[in-house]
């Protein structure tokens, strides 16, 4: 596979299907990017598992924080690296040792380790490298957009509130900034057919 582009189908298709997602350096610093992923995607709904061997015992979020993978006593469906590129190697085979094996090695933006990615895809799991899966669910579900960004308009104003309470928009919508897709459409019609 090529791993200098996915299409929207590819990434679409693994945020919909994995549910359970272990991060793998994530940090307990609300400072850093691997906390705001991980609590991103906590507030998505997925069932987010921490992993981290310095806060192994510890909670994130809610959350009980894992020493490794191994350590992780349900099926995990994508392991999220944050560690880096030299690292995600060793991490790639502790997932493809896991019994069942994760469907998805998702390395974070900044981190490219082909070795890596030959080796999940040897044992059938997929690979996304060099993406985040916060920034793609935001873009794919058109949360980025309605927050203004991306939209061809700039503006202080905050976009209207549709109702009461925190609005979450779903990968299952149309992407509506500067019309629908191809893919969407394909997809509508393979859904009403």
């Amino acid at each position: 596979m090529n791993h200098d582009s996915y299409s929207d189908t590819y990434i679409r298709g693994i945020l919909n299907t994995a549910k359970t997602i272990a991060m793998v350096g994530v940090s307990p610093k609300t400072n850093r990017p691997s906390y705001f992923a991980f609590k991103y995607l906590l507030e998505r709904s997925y069932r987010m598992i921490p992993v981290n061997p310095g806060q192994a015992g510890k909670e994130l979020l809610g959350q009980t924080v894992y020493a490794k993978l191994a350590d992780i006593p349900e099926p995990i469906d994508m392991v999220d690296v944050f560690r880096n590129s030299e690292h995600a190697f060793g991490v790639t085979q502790e997932a493809i040792a896991l019994i069942p094996k994760p469907q998805v090695i998702w390395m974070q933006l900044g981190v490219r380790n082909d070795q890596a990615a030959a080796l999940a895809e040897a044992n059938g799991v997929k690979v996304v490298m060099n993406r985040c899966p916060k920034i793609e669910y935001g873009r794919l579900s058109s949360e980025i957009s309605w927050m203004g960004v991306n939209s061809r308009t700039l503006s202080a104003r905050r976009a209207p509130l549709l109702g009461k309470g925190t609005q979450r928009m779903s990968l299952q919508r149309q992407t509506m900034s500067g019309g629908t897709t191809e893919a969407t459409m394909r997809a509508q019609r393979d859904k009403d057919a």
